[in-house]
């Protein structure tokens, strides 16, 4: 597939083989059984690899079902107001927002305006980026639409979770709690460490649409999903 080419169409159940080997792109399955082609990224050592998913590079048929399928998985939280974190989760935070009747949502940023706050901001890391050195912020005047009321978390991917426990110390600076986290994709394990350190509810309140695993590089020169170990 030409680079340009993923993220834009789902596939019915089955189109692709969801066996634990894969050469050029992850089949990535929906709980309907419909099925998204993902590239593969190589890790630094060559021998690992991650699914990938750029939300702002998809189809809008595909950020439609991704969407729809999260906003319907935490609608039972009954969210009052969905709060994105940038830069690709305002995206996806966007439509799911309007997914579940609301009105508008509540975007986070890393672009200080002259009126923000020191104190409604925090440091900021990803594993996209991770040198660079960012702080992430509320506008003040949108805490109105988040105090005392249900908020839900969404970004478009976890992967270390570094980003979504700055949207949590973010929010938390506020003096909200997030009800809910949200995420199209859930990358490995490797979240879960974080959220937990950050505190103990944060791991049952997440939420993805699917998870992909890290990916080993076989003897034949494919892409696998380890085997999980037999207890």
């Amino acid at each position: 597939m030409a680079p340009h080419d993923f993220w834009q169409e789902m596939h019915p159940p089955g189109t692709f083989r969801c066996d634990r080997e894969f050469t050029s792109f992850y089949v990535a399955a929906l709980d309907d059984g419909r099925q998204l082609r993902l590239p593969i990224r190589i890790l630094g050592d060559g021998e690992q690899a991650l699914a990938s998913l750029i939300v702002n590079q998809a189809s809008f048929a595909v950020l439609d079902a991704l969407a729809e399928n999260l906003a319907e998985k935490i609608r039972p939280m009954r969210i009052d107001v969905v709060a994105g974190l940038p830069t690709l989760g305002l995206t996806l935070a966007a439509a799911v927002a309007q997914k579940l009747g609301h009105a508008r949502y509540v975007p986070l940023g890393t672009s200080r305006k002259f009126w923000y706050r020191n104190d409604l901001s925090v440091a900021l890391s990803s594993i996209t980026t991770p040198t660079q050195e960012k702080r992430l912020y509320i506008d003040p005047r949108m805490l109105p639409l988040l105090s005392g009321r249900r908020v839900g978390l969404i970004d478009d991917v976890i992967s270390s979770g570094a980003s979504i426990v700055s949207g949590i110390n973010l929010l938390a600076a506020c003096g909200i709690e997030p009800v809910v986290i949200g995420a199209a994709m859930l990358q490995s394990e490797r979240w879960r460490e974080s959220l937990a350190d950050a505190g103990p509810q944060w791991t049952a309140r997440t939420v993805g649409v699917f998870s992909t695993p890290v990916l080993q590089r076989n003897a034949a020169g494919r892409w696998q999903v380890p085997a999980r170990p037999q207890t």
